[in-house]
């Protein structure tokens, strides 16, 4: 647990620090205007915002001596969190979807899956291609290569290959991602 010094305000709990939360005892200060007053004691600082009717916020607590601006506090902070949910939502995670096929494909079965598989990349997906053996099948891996060898070449333009074919127990396993 954090203690606070004896007469100090408790600290806010998320956000910038303002006001009298501000530890250091000079800032450097940049009014509403976007104006650098230059570098100033905080108290006197403090009652320059108040003067104008705003608050003093810190925005680069880390510079020497950190950085403080006069606004207005509410706002400040729900700007932030405005852009943050903006900056959440575009972002794109990427998923793995998965394509299962045979060694012994026929040609219009794998333009079928080859469709699906340039359908992930352009979503910006990886896709993982699957070979499944059955019964004798192991006995020619070569055929499931050859498979996975002519879904690279077919998909070189839009993807790279992120892990090349490998066998795992009765399946070969490869995972191509978008370029």
């Amino acid at each position: 647990m954090i203690r606070r010094p004896l007469g100090q305000p408790p600290m806010p709990l998320n956000g910038p620090r303002y006001n009298e939360f501000i530890v250091s005892p000079k800032v450097r200060v940049i009014d509403e205007n976007g104006e650098n007053l230059g570098v100033m004691y905080t108290r006197e600082a403090m009652e320059q915002a108040q003067e104008v009717g705003l608050d003093l916020v810190e925005v680069s607590p880390n510079a020497d001596p950190p950085v403080a601006k006069f606004l207005d506090v509410g706002k400040f902070k729900y700007e932030a969190q405005k852009k943050a949910n903006l900056a959440r939502k575009s972002q794109k995670t990427q998923e793995i979807k998965e394509i299962k096929m045979r060694p012994n494909i026929d040609d219009h079965d794998y333009a079928t899956k080859m469709k699906k598989i340039f359908e992930f990349i352009e979503e910006g997906d990886k896709v993982k291609v699957t070979l499944r053996f059955r019964g004798r099948e192991l006995a020619h891996g070569q055929l499931g290569m050859v498979v996975l060898q002519r879904v690279q070449q077919d998909a070189a333009e839009v993807a790279k290959v992120e892990q090349y074919p490998r066998m795992e127990g009765r399946q070969m396993l490869m995972v191509i991602a978008p370029k």
